[in-house]
């Protein structure tokens, strides 16, 4: 079987950041990005979508977390699609429901190569830790478009605001999960037009 890894590194004037991804891993993750919450999150897409995902990033967070959840956001995308290949093979879609505690989140994808995301996900407060929850919908908005990918992500109910994102994340692990898993009977990309690329 192939080897559906990337390293993708970005170095701008507001961040540098270096992303491993393995979609065949174990769901290692050593993450670090100096923003706690967020690093948080991605550990649960790794561990959830048991992907083996490193992340170093430093950004001018004397301004705000912004840039570098936004680049590390352009990291993953962008290794996703380049792990993925030109994705023969992969089931393409995936969803998952999950529960946490009186929160629940949906997220539904499709590898289609088209990216556009759906996003409804409410937040009472501005921020968790140091992470605005405005970023939350832009993160993943930012995936889909690197990752040229269909995301449809809802909370669906809640109260905790950590709660609801951390449903969201977990879900995403688990659509994606579903998602680039190969399917035994399937040589070619699940699609009439025979591309999954363009």
């Amino acid at each position: 079987m192939i080897k559906r890894v990337a390293t993708v590194t970005r170095h701008t004037n507001e961040t540098d950041v270096e992303l491993s991804l393995n979609l065949d891993g174990g769901g290692a993750a050593v993450i670090e990005t100096g923003v706690g919450f967020f690093d948080h999150m991605l550990h649960h897409v790794a561990v959830h979508g048991l992907f083996d995902l490193t992340v170093h990033a430093s950004g001018d967070l004397h301004i705000d977390a912004h840039h570098t959840a936004e680049d590390v956001a352009i990291c993953l995308g962008r290794a996703l699609d380049e792990a993925l290949g030109d994705r023969k093979g992969i089931t393409r879609m995936g969803w998952a429901y999950v529960p946490m505690d009186e929160a629940l989140a949906r997220v539904v994808i499709d590898l289609s190569g088209r990216p556009y995301a759906v996003i409804e996900a409410d937040f009472t407060a501005p921020a968790i830790g140091i992470l605005p929850t405005s970023l939350v919908a832009h993160v993943l908005e930012t995936i889909a478009v690197h990752g040229r990918m269909n995301l449809h992500a809802h909370v669906l109910y809640g109260r905790d605001d950590h709660h609801k994102a951390e449903a969201l994340f977990k879900a995403l692990g688990r659509a994606l999960s579903a998602a680039v898993a190969f399917d035994a009977r399937r040589s070619d990309v699940a699609s009439t037009k025979g591309t999954l690329t363009g």
